[in-house]
């Protein structure tokens, strides 16, 4: 098989985590029969974890990539496209989080660009290269509803009714420009960064499936968000004792990434949805109101 029909799939901030786990599990899954990039904004880490997964007898290759560059993304885009001919699964994992006194300015501002403004910006560059049957994997996280109940009614029906991007976008900085103020609650929001991030991500999910659903020259490409779950990584390290018994691996985590990302040619239920342990979640319409990650 000849690599233009290897099916080429790319995995954004996974030289660690949960998306070094989906590169291993894709990379497993695929086989010869696919091309699996593990990327990262560092290259000698990225490289490091090459070599890992080349050591447990899998074969991914490596391209540097910093989200927060638009350059980077599409120097990414136009290799690949050179390369490989195009692109068949993104999983977007890519994310930050603060445990740490940042003002909470500046925590507002990164983190939503980070989690949702790139998110956004390597889908867009990315989805005219994915070919059809092509899948997109958001990773979201159960923070989402979390921080959605957390906030005013109005807001509950800004972010269920919203239907652009631009509509999205604009409703992400008014968030950020809250926080700035100081004033994040008594404007309806949820005094929570990271948890509005991926609410953001969640929303964005809903608005490009509803989008790719009406959009010809895309043939069954589609769009889904999930939680992996409660993970033991870097990003959860400070948590007690009991807490972490609660945890799972970043491997286990990467169950549902993948299933999403190999879903079977001509689904059609799973388009623009959120997702947890494989099943649907609608928490806009009180589907979900979870307490804890587990």
């Amino acid at each position: 098989m000849s690599k233009m029909t290897k099916r080429v799939a790319l995995v954004t901030g996974s030289s660690s985590g949960l998306g070094l786990a989906i590169v291993r599990s894709l990379c497993k899954r695929l086989g010869d029969d696919g091309i699996v990039y593990l990327t990262a904004r560092n290259e000698g880490r990225g490289l490091e974890a090459v070599d890992v997964l080349k050591k447990e007898g899998l074969g991914p290759k490596f391209h540097i990539l910093d989200v927060n560059d638009q350059d980077s993304i599409e120097t990414l885009r136009d290799d690949i496209a050179a390369q490989d001919g195009g692109l068949d699964i993104l999983v977007n994992n890519a994310g930050i989080i603060f445990n740490d006194d940042t003002p909470k300015a500046i925590q507002a501002e990164k983190t939503i660009q980070t989690n949702y403004f790139a998110v956004r910006n390597v889908t867009n560059a990315l989805l005219p290269i994915i070919r059809d049957g092509g899948r997109v994997v958001h990773i979201g996280s159960l923070v989402a509803p979390m921080t959605f109940y957390k906030m005013s009614n109005e807001m509950q029906q800004r972010f269920r009714s919203v239907n652009t991007e631009q509509g999205l976008n604009d409703l992400m900085q008014e968030f950020v420009d809250s926080i700035k103020s100081g004033e994040p609650v008594q404007k309806g929001f949820a005094d929570w960064s990271y948890g509005t991030s991926k609410l953001g991500v969640t929303t964005l999910t809903r608005i490009q499936g509803e989008a790719l659903r009406k959009d010809s020259s895309k043939k069954d490409v589609l769009i889904n968000s999930c939680c992996p779950g409660f993970l033991k990584t870097s990003f959860t390290s400070h948590f007690d004792e009991e807490t972490v018994k609660q945890m799972i691996s970043p491997d286990q985590g990467a169950d549902t990434p993948v299933y999403l990302a190999l879903l079977s040619p001509g689904t059609k239920d799973l388009q623009g949805q959120f997702l947890f342990r494989r099943e649907i979640k609608d928490f806009y319409n009180n589907d979900i109101r979870p307490v804890s990650y587990v």
